[in-house]
């Protein structure tokens, strides 16, 4: 084990009932549901499983706080966003241990996210005091136009398995700043790290009905009574396109603010003149950073015929040295998937890659025992027929195809209903300034492997999303305009 702090009494800490109104408590009826661990298949422990009428609790809760919490001054609500900060961080260990326990990913990317996610609350209470208005003279000078820049209102988050604390930061930390409540929904596969997230923030002081966490088994059933009711202003959610498009109907009647952070088939563009090593750690950072299963991971490698057969050999060597195994056991570097589901989709759209002609350099092939392990993987000659040059593989697969003309392979990347993130390697400025702007997607990796910054506004075009999470933009999600025409 890489930690002193044992499985069982990380696990014993978390609280497993709802948080409602700053009070734990249970399901209605007592109901619950397991929480897997991936690397075993076994059962980690059960959590309360929320009904409708538990959601509606926790909306009454966030709507009874939300005037309260609107009034409290802006540098309040970002000393309470610099102390959770602060208490992620000396519970690093702690967390990143459940992190990995619940999702599967290694200590190491577990202690990676922490710090990723605690910077979010630490970027939002910088923020929280810098929202701003306008005063000005009209155009003919009789009046003034003044804005004002006021809270939402009740939100509901819906969040993902993928990053279990980074993806409710994001959203926790700019709705907090913004002055708004929030009901928060995370994935039945990892609630325990979005449970042990409102332990600290009650502990940081956050009043009680700001946030309301609800864990359930089912997620319509919960968060379509929100999403109708009236007193709900915005929604956010991460997740797949599909969802995201169902959520965007149902909020469309209640006109809900939403902003949306979907599915991604980012391309990884290598061209003749860039620096392959460089390309190829780039690829290690894009591809592989939590298991592959990220809306940012490489999904589609176009490399320049002059370096594809370099490129590939390299990234193979690499890709074939990680060590498979546990997350919490030292040495490991690439842990299971999130379910047997997910690796069954992976191994299928391997299967079908193949069958259409591609090549598989390394791994393509699931390990037998328990977990939901699979390979580190490259594929050559991928034909653009395959699945996975549509769909998001959310799996460590590199399917790579080589490219001549430029034009065509611009024509190629940008062929995808997605538009979440592209990488580019190029030593070329003008090349690296050309195709940055033809590159239709919302973020652009140019020589780098790491786009996700707190600082920078993350989030996609297309059907990749709405709106931006992080940056000076992340709080604006949260935030409506009001004009007051004022005269003279």
């Amino acid at each position: 084990m890489s930690t002193t702090i044992s499985e069982t009494t990380v696990i014993g800490r978390v609280e497993k009932e709802l948080f409602v109104g700053g009070r734990w408590r249970a399901a209605t009826g007592g109901r619950t549901f397991a929480v897997e661990n991936p690397a075993t298949g076994a059962a980690l422990c059960e959590v309360a499983d929320a009904s409708p009428e538990d959601a509606m609790a926790a909306l009454d809760a966030a709507s009874a706080a939300q005037a309260s919490w609107a009034a409290v001054a802006p540098r309040e609500r970002g000393e309470i966003l610099r102390r959770a900060y602060e208490l992620l961080t000396e519970r690093a260990e702690e967390i990143a241990l459940l992190i990995t326990l619940e999702m599967g990913k290694s200590l190491a990317e577990s202690r990676a996210e922490v710090s990723y996610g605690a910077e979010f609350f630490r970027w939002f209470s910088e923020e929280a005091v810098r929202i701003s208005g306008e005063w000005k003279v009209n155009g003919v000078g009789d009046g003034r136009i003044v804005t004002m820049r006021q809270p939402v209102g009740p939100c509901l988050l819906i969040t993902p398995w993928n990053a279990p604390l980074a993806m409710p930061t994001r959203k926790i930390g700019p709705a907090i700043a913004a002055g708004c409540t929030m009901v928060v929904k995370p994935a039945p596969q990892t609630p325990l790290t979005a449970l042990l997230l409102a332990d600290v923030l009650a502990e940081a002081g956050l009043p009680e009905g700001v946030l309301n966490v609800v864990t359930t088994s089912a997620a319509a059933p919960v968060t379509q009574p929100l999403i109708h009711d009236r007193r709900l202003r915005k929604l956010s959610f991460t997740g797949s396109t599909a969802v995201g498009r169902a959520l965007l109907e149902s909020a469309a009647d209640n006109v809900l603010r939403t902003s949306m952070e979907l599915g991604g088939n980012a391309p990884f563009i290598v061209c003749a003149d860039a620096d392959v090593d460089a390309a190829v750690n780039g690829a290690m950072v894009a591809k592989m950073r939590n298991l592959g299963e990220a809306c940012i991971a490489a999904n589609r490698f176009f490399v320049h015929a002059d370096v594809a057969q370099e490129f590939t050999e390299k990234l193979t060597t690499r890709m074939a040295a990680l060590t498979i195994g546990r997350g919490v056991d030292d040495g490991v570097e690439v842990g299971p998937l999130i379910d047997a589901t997910q690796r069954a989709r992976v191994a299928g759209l391997v299967d079908d890659a193949v069958s259409r002609g591609a090549r598989i350099v390394t791994g393509g092939k699931a390990p037998s025992g328990a977990g939901y392990f699979y390979p580190p993987t490259v594929l050559a000659d991928v034909p653009v027929s395959a699945r996975l040059t549509r769909e998001e593989i959310f799996g460590p697969v590199a399917p790579i195809s080589s490219f001549t003309d430029e034009q065509e392979m611009i024509r190629s990347a940008n062929d995808t209903e997605f538009g979440l993130v592209s990488y580019l390697y190029t030593r070329d400025i003008s090349r690296a300034i050309r195709l940055t702007e033809q590159l239709q997607s919302g973020m652009v990796g140019l020589n780098r492997g790491l786009v996700s910054d707190a600082a920078a506004p993350f989030g996609g075009v297309k059907h990749s999303g709405l709106g931006r999470e992080g940056g000076v933009a992340g709080i604006d999600e949260y935030l409506e305009i009001k004009y007051v025409a004022l005269g003279l």
